[in-house]
């Protein structure tokens, strides 16, 4: 496999998480309050970057489980179809998670979850490189930086904006 190709097997991931960061980063231009801009955030970051790309996923593992077995470095077994639907749970709650009705709790849950999911995976993809040497586009790369990141940015999110409120409702009180 040439480079270009590697690289552009390894870094498809990484485009929910861009496509999440351009997203909030231009709706929140205008945004009145750093409140807003938080939820607006959590919301881009729960559907495009966690919901989407566990979407991905979901569609990925049912409809070509070769190449994506393939691609992780594996040889196909029973455990593509069980990926995809625990792919498919992360969606669900992720897109509930961006919903405008979800409250922080629910978001940081929702990140909490996926992270104890996709943290798993993360430490499988590094045991595999370390103890295999599997360098596979699927195991290393853009996989174990989507893997870490797209939870613990939802949980970061939720926590700020926890805070903020927090914040805001001691203020409200001491008035």
């Amino acid at each position: 496999m040439d480079t270009f190709s590697y690289l552009a097997q390894t870094s498809f991931p990484l485009l929910w998480l861009l496509i999440a960061v351009v997203g909030a980063a231009v709706r929140t231009r205008h945004s009145p309050s750093r409140a807003a801009k938080l939820e607006i955030w959590q919301r881009w970051w729960a559907g495009a970057a966690l919901g989407c790309g566990s979407l991905w996923l979901v569609i990925a593992f049912l409809v070509i489980p070769d190449e994506m077995a393939a691609t992780i470095g594996f040889a196909r077994t029973p455990f593509e179809f069980e990926i995809a639907f625990a792919n498919l749970a992360l969606a669900v709650l992720a897109f509930r998670a961006a919903s405008p009705s979800a409250t922080t709790r629910e978001r940081a849950l929702v990140g909490l979850g996926a992270g104890m999911f996709l943290w798993g995976a993360a430490i499988g993809h590094v045991h595999q490189w370390l103890a295999a040497g599997n360098h596979a586009p699927g195991n290393t790369g853009g996989i174990l930086v989507y893997d870490v990141l797209a939870p613990a940015v939802l949980i970061v999110l939720a926590h700020r904006a926890q805070r903020l409120s927090g914040a805001n409702e001691s203020a409200h009180a001491s008035r």
